[in-house]
């Protein structure tokens, strides 16, 4: 299996056309607008990826507060996205990346270990913070999916992208 590039802090996100759970999307959409947390989960309705999902619903007022769009990221088909944002009330779009161009555009498709230390080929549990010009400015690849959002959050104020 190919490792692909992950985007380092201070290169340019890689951009992205996909279906989301809302419909059509870009990272084109947010630039000049909005700074984007692009966050990369295993697997719509499973134990660890609600607790993550929740943690940002549970957030969004204050990630809508300092201009910062939430953006989810699977392999999971466009109706499981649809199923997990329903199901939960998630307001943010959920990408359906079936074919995983973002996500290896990312780097995020790749050996992963599970929580009971098996390894398995699958998505990994990254994200990516992105500023409004479309700059990497944090990468996240030792996730606890209940603090991800209060952590982002933190470092929003830190890097001063309100």
């Amino acid at each position: 299996m190919t490792e692909h590039h992950v985007p380092q802090v201070g290169e340019a996100a890689p951009a992205f056309k996909a279906t989301a759970s809302t419909g059509p999307i870009s990272l084109d959409d947010f630039h000049g607008k909005q700074n984007v947390v692009l966050y990369f989960y295993p697997r719509a309705d499973t134990p660890g990826c609600t607790k993550e999902a929740c943690a940002f619903r549970d957030s969004s007022a204050s990630f809508r507060e300092r201009g910062v769009a939430v953006v989810g990221v699977s392999a999971d088909d466009v109706d499981a996205q649809q199923s997990f944002a329903e199901k939960f009330h998630l307001r943010f779009p959920l990408i359906a990346d079936t074919d995983h161009r973002v996500l290896d555009a990312y780097g995020a498709w790749g050996e992963r270990t599970r929580p009971d230390g098996t390894k398995v080929i699958g998505v990994r549990r990254w994200t990516f913070l992105i500023d409004k010009q479309g700059t990497v400015r944090k990468v996240y690849q030792n996730v606890t999916p209940e603090e991800h959002a209060s952590e982002i959050l933190n470092d929003v104020e830190t890097l001063g992208l309100n």
